[in-house]
């Protein structure tokens, strides 16, 4: 079958393909912002914690641009903690709308690359068709009043892209899907440090309703001893009901530790993505973590090339960039290129005659010329959204700062903390033991005993806190670093 001549349209499209080669990206090219000069942490150098006592007491080390797990969390070493985050992980919803809105970005960048290339539409037609023979100038073929007519067309339409237009487009698409990238990064950085700090306070509370226990039980045993002793005449009845209000006062305590512990627990269902009447297999207690002793401090060039919440900063500032160069070309001229060629005879076996061919070639060149000014201020808001980018990204950047600054500092009073409180409550357990012991022996009042109580309950709460609280920040730091999601396939592993 004969082929349709394409030599007329390459002919004519030698000088468009020239202009092209030779055309050029108006607007700002964009450069990663380097790390600030001379920024960094602290004034002088943090070089570690001290130590306290027990196996959450352990002195902790900052190493200087170490580089961070992909799997951080599992340096606490808790088989529940790394199997309740690989849940999350899989089955919050949080992370599937990330990636859903990474993948809309990268189908709209993919979309913006076809305007690279020549559309190319076909169309095909047949018609039946009277025409009068009674006329001047019939039109019909052969003056046969009826007639049929079959076209077969393609049309091909290029714009050139002489200033850039579509590339500013395409690089501006392509730093969203890029910023998109990046909060998915931080999103599963999100969930993992709050899934890591949720167990930790899961267990600090069930370590908080374990000493409130005892702490009933111990009253309990007392008001025992004092209801015997005021049975036998030894102490007066308000010593008994002095003992009976506190034991009441410390039961009363109980219900609102049991209450965070139920609302904690359901904060790690949800976040593991399921619903409150499901149960989780993941229990966590205090004795069962370990503190990691060598913590990384990235240098603060990495600092700036690992947080996603940055990477994201950048890459809204690079599509704001590429908008300045969308803004400028959307002012210049076009130079748009149309063909149409195809056939239409009266018979389809007479379709590649030469007489029933046809081609058109068409070359325009459109521009602006007056818009009331629009065009220019496109531009100009162009340019201060640019503006307001940098500054955002510069925002960032000190609240990154700021975040690691903060964390090494909580991090070494954590340590101080946890000291004195496990200094206070052996000597509140000392005084209370001295305390009963000299009572039951009638040297002291009633008054002294219950003091010491109090400051036994509370010396306990403390120290269940001081603990707590070394684990959380410990996880802070590794998330104020970024994560060490570089050092993984995460759920954000899918590339542009």
């Amino acid at each position: 079958m004969p082929r349709l001549s394409m030599k007329p349209l390459l002919k004519h499209a030698t000088l468009p393909a020239l202009v092209l080669l030779t055309g050029c990206a108006v607007g700002p090219n964009f450069h990663q912002p380097a790390a600030p000069a001379g920024a960094g942490y602290t004034p002088t150098r943090l070089t570690g914690t001290h130590k306290a006592a027990g196996p959450l007491g352990a002195a902790q080390t900052f190493v200087p641009a170490q580089d961070i797990p992909g799997q951080w969390w599992t340096l606490f070493h808790s088989p529940d903690l790394n199997q309740l985050i690989k849940q999350a992980l899989q089955a919050n919803p949080s992370i599937a709308a990330a990636q859903a809105a990474l993948r809309v970005s990268q189908e709209d960048l993919l979309a913006q690359d076809g305007s690279f290339f020549p559309q190319i539409g076909a169309s095909i037609g047949a018609s039946k068709n009277l025409t009068s023979t009674a006329s001047l100038a019939p039109v019909g073929a052969f003056n046969k009043a009826f007639y049929s007519l079959y076209t077969a067309q393609l049309s091909i339409s290029y714009s050139p892209d002489v200033f850039g237009l579509n590339r500013r487009m395409v690089e501006s698409l392509a730093a969203q899907a890029e910023n998109k990238r990046d909060e998915l990064e931080a999103a599963d950085l999100s969930l993992s440090a709050n899934v890591v700090t949720a167990a930790f306070q899961e267990a600090g509370l069930r370590a908080a309703i374990a000493a409130q226990q005892q702490t009933i039980k111990a009253d309990q045993d007392l008001e025992t001893i004092i209801a015997r002793q005021y049975a036998d005449g030894e102490v007066a009845q308000s010593v008994l009901l002095q003992q009976q209000t506190a034991l009441a006062q410390a039961q009363q305590l109980l219900p609102p530790l049991q209450r965070q512990l139920d609302m904690q627990e359901n904060a790690l269902i949800a976040l593991s993505g399921g619903y409150p009447n499901e149960m989780l297999p993941e229990t966590f207690d205090l004795s069962q973590l370990h503190l990691p002793q060598t913590l990384p401090v990235s240098l603060p060039s990495q600092l700036v090339a690992q947080r996603p919440d940055i990477l994201a900063a950048a890459a809204n500032m690079h599509a704001a960039s590429a908008e300045i160069g969308v803004a400028i070309a959307n002012r210049l001229p076009q130079l748009p290129l149309t063909a149409q060629l195809g056939t239409s005879p009266a018979a389809i076996a007479n379709a590649f005659t030469p007489y029933n061919q046809f081609y058109t070639l068409a070359a325009g060149l459109t521009g602006p010329l007056f818009n009331g000014g629009a065009l220019v201020h496109k531009q100009r808001a162009a340019v201060a959204q640019f503006d307001e980018a940098a500054a955002m990204y510069k925002q960032t950047v000190i609240n990154a700062f700021q975040n690691v600054s903060d964390t090494l500092r909580a991090l070494q009073t954590d340590a101080d903390q946890l000291q004195a409180a496990q200094t206070a409550d052996n000597d509140a357990r000392q005084s209370l033991a001295i305390a009963r012991t000299q009572f039951q022996d009638g040297t002291i009042a009633y008054v002294t005993v219950l003091n010491a109580e109090q400051m036994y309950q509370a010396a306990q709460l403390a120290l269940v806190q001081a603990e707590v609280m070394r684990l959380t920040d410990t996880a802070a730091l590794f998330q104020a670093l970024g994560g060490g999601w570089w050092n993984r396939d995460g759920p954000a592993a899918a590339n542009i």
